[in-house]
């Protein structure tokens, strides 16, 4: 046995649940060493510090 709705969603109600559903850009920071804009809690793929220590050798 499953789970059924009750009623039926109208096409209105439908279009409504999509419509909440968005894609969204990353969020960005500035790399507070070398200052390019990199995607937030990553290491810089520039400098390659995360949090002022050198995580990547460059």
């Amino acid at each position: 046995m499953t789970a059924l709705p009750k009623t039926r969603r109208t096409k209105s109600q439908q279009a409504m649940k999509r419509h909440q559903i968005k894609a969204y850009a990353p969020t960005t920071v500035a790399c507070p060493e070398c200052q390019q804009m990199i995607p937030a809690h990553t290491a810089c793929p520039y400098c390659g510090k995360y949090k002022g220590r050198t995580v990547v050798e460059k």
